[in-house]
């Protein structure tokens, strides 16, 4: 699996995913059931790996330098 998600950018997805998954622990209703969108930003910052990216051609992960 290649990784496309940088530092900051998995940083976001993994915060954004807990506040959203929290929405089911918090808020009243049938709309608390969209905290579940928050898995889909939890997984790809945790995996470092996002399909859109990959589809679109974009790559937030830092290159490294392999060098010998």
């Amino acid at each position: 699996m290649i990784r496309n998600v940088g530092g900051i950018d998995r940083l976001l997805r993994i915060v954004v995913g807990l506040v959203l998954i929290s929405l089911i622990f918090v808020v009243e209703g049938g709309v608390r059931w969209w905290g579940l969108v928050g898995l889909v930003p939890l997984l790809t910052g945790l995996f470092q790996t996002c399909p859109l990216y990959s589809v679109f051609g974009l790559n937030t992960c830092p290159l490294r330098n392999i060098s010998k």
